[in-house]
């Protein structure tokens, strides 16, 4: 019976690494799965009105004839490169101030209030001033996508250097580094993970903010193309939208995440999913 327990291997020693890391993926994918069924099912059923939710298939139907009539591809266009622009100016701006904040008391205790003050102004608060200040142009989208940007950048870049060990810098002055190699081999590396995060959040913030400005102040544009629905009571389209809203927040994740695993690849934490 010893014998047994001692050359039996463990269940997972005997599944290959990259076996069990492919069941786990499709096991994600098993509840969406589950609840586009049950969805489709009860709209084809009649337990939900189409005016309500249509079902599945008719929004799959809808989207490709937008893109049959050339509407959808140039809407998701414009609203991707207003998040990229916006991303760009908003996170370099985060990331700046947070290595300004991380390193500098002083400029902590000149910026960091008034930087978490303007963090706590909604969108929807903030919006009327910048149509003031910038009308309805492709200038205030990009400004809300980046307002909204740099606040997860900057807390999580300074949390970052803030969390760095003290005895690794401590070792790199001994060791007679020059302090831009003690900042660049050591600091802004061991803040990274951190940083990394804050990317991944102010990627799903972009998309709020980008919703807000499309939504009230835009005439084209994947969220203009559902307000311009809901006129006409185009569920399908509305729910169209927000499909195209989960998926490239979906997409923009996984993007973070590579990221992440290629840039933290000596890192003993993330190493575990590179060798997967």
């Amino acid at each position: 019976m010893s014998d047994l327990s001692i050359t039996a291997p463990a269940y997972g020693a005997a599944l290959p690494r990259r076996t069990l890391s492919a069941n786990r993926q499709w096991l994600s994918w098993l509840v969406p799965v589950l609840l586009v069924l049950a969805w489709e099912a009860l709209a084809r059923f009649g337990k939900i009105p189409r005016y309500i939710l249509p079902a599945p298939t008719k929004v799959v139907t809808t989207g490709i004839s937008l893109v049959e009539d050339g509407t959808l591809i140039p809407d998701i266009g414009i609203s991707l490169l207003r998040a990229a622009a916006g991303f760009a100016i908003g996170g370099s701006i985060g990331f700046a101030l947070g290595v300004a904040v991380g390193f500098s008391r002083t400029a902590g205790l000149l910026l960091d209030r008034t930087i978490l003050m303007l963090r706590a102004i909604p969108f929807l608060a903030v919006l009327p001033l910048v149509i003031v200040w910038l009308g309805i142009g492709e200038g205030a989208k990009i400004f809300l996508v980046a307002f909204g940007v740099a606040f997860p950048i900057y807390m999580n870049t300074v949390l970052g250097i803030r969390q760095v060990d003290p005895k690794l810098v401590e070792l790199g002055r001994v060791t007679g580094l020059s302090t831009w190699t003690l900042i660049r081999r050591i600091i802004l590396p061991g803040a990274l993970p951190s940083i990394l995060n804050g990317v991944r959040y102010a990627l799903a913030t972009a998309w709020l903010a980008l919703v807000v400005a499309e939504t009230i102040a835009a005439s084209s544009g994947i969220g203009f193309l559902a307000m311009d629905a809901r006129e006409f009571l185009r569920t399908d389209v509305i729910v169209l939208v927000i499909v195209i809203y989960a998926a490239i927040g979906v997409a923009a994740d996984s993007v973070a995440k590579l990221l992440e695993r290629r840039l933290l690849a000596w890192h003993p934490n993330y190493a575990k999913d590179t060798r997967r």
